[in-house]
């Protein structure tokens, strides 16, 4: 994996394993930022679940969303994940997307996205949301990550 420093001369690039404990820790929005039919840029804040082991970031959304229209046309992202609390640091990057409808393996990520974000499974936006992925209304935007761009002002 190729990792850059996002702002030489402000503050120090995370290692990968920074990089990785900064992506699967706390609960942070992704921006994606992906180019519509006119190559106008749509910027999408998302919850997201980040496989290590694979190298994968995971976004599920609805099946007829701007997001998927865009990515139908287009299947690369920029992605933006940052702590606003300083001493600020943050991880952004450029890659492909596969579109995943595979209702099992959507559900299974599901889950993980809604443990993070909402805590449980019997929370009441969690049960919407997976009864979404069950009836086929939602997908899963797999990113293959190229490179990570990183920046941390408390180093």
């Amino acid at each position: 994996m190729k990792l850059f420093n996002a702002s030489p001369g402000f503050g120090q690039q995370m290692t990968l394993e920074e990089t990785q404990r900064f992506l699967i820790s706390d609960v942070r929005n992704i921006y994606l930022g992906t180019l519509d039919d006119k190559s106008e840029p749509n910027i999408h804040p998302v919850w997201f679940y980040y496989d290590n082991q694979k190298n994968k970031i995971y976004v599920e959304t609805a099946k007829s969303s701007k997001k998927i229209q865009n990515l139908n046309q287009k299947n690369v992202i920029y992605f933006c994940i940052d702590d606003s609390t300083p001493p600020y640091k943050g991880v952004r990057g450029k890659g492909k997307t596969k579109i995943s409808t595979d209702n099992d393996f959507n559900y299974f990520i599901a889950e993980k996205i809604m443990i993070k974000y909402l805590g449980n499974l019997d929370h009441p936006m969690a049960s919407v949301l997976l009864e979404n992925v069950r009836k086929g209304q939602s997908v899963l935007i797999e990113i293959s990550p190229k490179y990570f761009s990183t920046w941390n002002y408390g180093k």
